[in-house]
């Protein structure tokens, strides 16, 4: 995005900002991102544009999995816990990531936004995978780490796990509607019922 900004002629953010920017869709980071008053529909096309291709081109640079991730997927695909993915992220964008950093990985559904569908915190997209894989919404034990998912996995009517190693606090977590927060990804298992050994 500050790529996007300089060659705009537009001023830029420390990297910290974007904790509070991004989360919402991108279109919602360009807003954000953008000098006050200067967030009309063209110039937000624009940047929109040049963020998005600045982003394809960069975007696997410095993105990982968090440390513990890879485990704990190895253990619900070992208990064949069904596992979805839902993100603000464009569903291009998503689908690649999910295939680009954790390959290997079985997940049921992965899904991005998609311009049909209204983006987190709206609790559609959420209903639709529940819908899709026939769980009931109350089953799901919905992980994030923003306000964002903590409202959305409410509105759902799953249940909120608040992810500490994320970006944001646990006060903003837990004033969002988490039920429970989870400072590592082994924690997760403690909410999930014991497993087999057949």
């Amino acid at each position: 995005m500050n790529a996007a900004l300089a060659r705009l002629g537009f001023p830029t953010h420390p990297v910290d900002a974007y904790r509070y920017f991004v989360g919402d869709g991108s279109d919602t980071l360009v807003r954000r991102a953008l000098p006050v008053g200067r967030a009309d529909a063209k110039t937000v096309k624009k940047c929109h544009e040049a963020s998005m291709a600045e982003y394809a081109r960069r975007w696997a640079e410095h993105t990982r999995p968090y440390p513990g991730i890879p485990e704990l997927l190895h253990e619900l695909n070992r208990r064949r816990i069904m596992k979805a993915v839902l993100s603000n992220k464009r569903d291009d964008f998503t689908r690649l990531t999910v295939a680009k950093l954790l390959p290997g990985f079985s997940f049921d559904v992965v899904r991005g936004a998609r311009p049909s569908t209204p983006v987190k915190p709206d609790p559609t997209a959420a209903l639709q995978i529940a819908e899709e894989l026939h769980v009931p919404p109350e089953q799901f034990l919905y992980f994030g780490d923003t306000n964002t998912d903590m409202q959305t996995a409410v509105a759902a009517g799953m249940y909120p796990a608040g992810v500490l190693r994320g970006f944001r606090t646990a006060d903003e977590l837990t004033a969002s509607g988490a039920k429970v927060l989870l400072k590592s990804p082994h924690d997760v298992l403690d909410l999930l019922a014991p497993s087999r050994t057949d």
